[in-house]
């Protein structure tokens, strides 16, 4: 089951199922349609319900829109999908695949350091993103000008409550600057947060933790119509428990309700490869969908 979020002209933000090619408004005849993620949650709680039992209680009485119609560049004249969640913020885990390590290790002039986190009982988890910082499906994502080397990092995004519980699961994109962290680790920060630097999207899957280890995560990059990248990537190579990287980020950390933490990438194109302004990047899930989003250069 899962989720997403849009807009209707004249109506505002809504929150709808989507079921096959469909997207049914979540709502019932005696209240206002729900507008956000964090009202369903909200909503399931004050009811006694879980999420799964609440969307099914709620999915008769609203009007239906066709996905593709919603599958549109953000314009306010236009149903268009929109952000599935609003976070507070984004954590992101990395160096949590094999590949990304390898990759770490090749664009870094510190030596090691990458191979001990991997194997460390401590993952790496770092700050990624605020809200004005991210975009939502169809939305450009950014390159920073100063950068010769910005590639996007295909990640499973977790949705956590107020007690930390995972309440669903979506998918993101990390933008990532890797010739500045290669340059000095410490750079890190310049190299994930910067406007634009992560996309989210395009629906919450409503599952459980097994069910999020066995997802075939896919990257295809276009650049003028023509493949210039693709990838894929099992969750099942994670190297780590979702739940335990959860554990982690709440460790002496008070993290808000709707908050997203990214799991890591398993996809790091060839290290000949840099994005450009204008092409067009699409990281898929059967289960979840496709979060597509343009680049563009943001200085």
């Amino acid at each position: 089951m899962r989720v997403a979020r849009f807009w209707v002209p004249g109506q505002g933000a809504r929150l709808g199922l989507c079921e096959g090619a469909t997207v049914r408004e979540l709502s019932s005849p005696d209240a206002p349609p729900l507008e956000s993620f964090d009202a369903l949650v909200q909503l399931a709680r004050r009811t006694r319900r879980d999420l799964q039992r609440c969307v099914q209680d709620l999915r008769g009485s609203g009007s239906s829109y066709a996905y593709q119609d919603l599958d549109r560049a953000p314009n306010p004249g236009v149903p268009h999908l929109l952000l599935p969640v609003v976070p507070p913020e984004v954590w992101a885990a990395g160096v949590t695949y094999e590949r990304s390590r390898e990759a770490r290790l090749a664009e870094t002039t510190t030596v090691g350091i990458y191979d001990k986190v991997y194997d460390a009982e401590r993952p790496e988890v770092f700050f990624k993103a605020t809200p004005s910082r991210c975009v939502g499906p169809n939305a450009p994502v950014g390159i920073r000008a100063d950068s010769r080397w910005t590639v996007p990092e295909p990640e499973l995004g977790v949705v956590l409550g107020a007690e930390g519980e995972v309440l669903g699961y979506t998918l993101g994109n990390d933008m990532s600057a890797r010739d500045i962290e290669g340059e000095n680790p410490l750079y890190l920060p310049q190299t994930k947060i910067y406007r634009a630097c992560c996309s989210l999207g395009p629906t919450i899957l409503l599952t459980d933790e097994a069910a999020a280890g066995r997802l075939t995560i896919t990257c295809r990059i276009a650049r003028r119509g023509r493949d210039v990248f693709r990838g894929q990537v099992g969750t099942a190579r994670l190297h780590r428990p979702i739940s335990d990287l959860v554990a982690c980020l709440r460790r002496a950390n008070d993290i808000p309700p709707m908050t997203v933490l990214l799991t890591g990438t398993g996809i790091v194109p060839p290290d000949e490869f840099a994005c450009e302004e204008g092409d067009v990047i699409e990281i898929g899930v059967e289960e979840i969908g496709t979060l597509k989003n343009p680049a563009v250069r943001v200085s």
